[in-house]
């Protein structure tokens, strides 16, 4: 009788251990299956998805401004006395679609004249246009129309601004991206006087925009 329960109890020990580590041994992997590698996300080389309609950014922008061209009867046969200048720019953009955009912006611009004088030019308006993506670059072309309050001395003039330009940006992240612009200014004047002016000045600028 003493035999038989020892073996009883040694069958039911082993029962027990062979319970407890069976869950162990499904665990083990198995030599022959390929080894699994948990996925993960190389930052150096992130390349953000295309954009999608509703789509915003809010850029800022600095740079320079200088007079090309000035025709029309005001001119008298005289090139302009107006010098290089500064601009800033703030600027808001709504995506159509993932290429398509709109939106608005505002951008001051101030230059000296040969007289040691300041002009001030305050443009306005809406912009369009459609941009390319190639990796982590954008390249938006626009087109801006809107209105342009200048300022020079006592005189003050109010007319129209017609803009076009082209930027190439670099995706830094989700969040952020840098890069250049350059912007035709076309700014027509037709004053009661009858001395048409058709001013004309290139934009080279800085900017940074913010997704979201």
């Amino acid at each position: 009788m003493k035999i038989s329960f020892m073996r009883k109890a040694w069958f039911l020990w082993l029962l027990l251990l062979v319970t407890a580590l069976s869950p162990l041994a499904g665990q083990e992997e198995n030599p022959d299956s390929p080894p699994q590698e948990q996925p993960s996300i190389n930052w150096d080389t992130y390349v953000p998805d295309l954009y999608r309609a509703g789509d915003m950014t809010f850029g800022i922008s600095a740079g320079v401004m200088i007079p090309t061209l000035y025709t029309g009867k005001g001119m008298d046969g005289n090139s302009s006395n107006i010098g290089p200048g500064g601009v800033l720019m703030l600027s808001y953009t709504y995506f159509l679609s993932p290429h398509w955009f709109m939106g608005g912006e505002v951008e001051p611009m101030f230059a000296g004249t040969g007289g040691g004088n300041m002009i001030y030019i305050v443009p306005f308006g809406m912009h369009v246009g459609y941009q390319f993506v190639i990796g982590r670059f954008e390249f938006p072309i626009r087109l801006m129309t809107g209105f342009a309050p200048q300022k020079y001395l006592e005189k003050g003039y109010f007319g129209w601004i017609i803009k076009p330009g082209i930027s190439g940006f670099f995706r830094y992240d989700a969040d952020w991206s840098f890069g250049l612009n350059v912007q035709w200014w076309m700014l027509p004047q037709w004053p009661k006087n009858g001395k048409d002016v058709f001013g004309n000045f290139l934009e080279i600028s800085f900017s940074a925009r913010y997704h979201f």
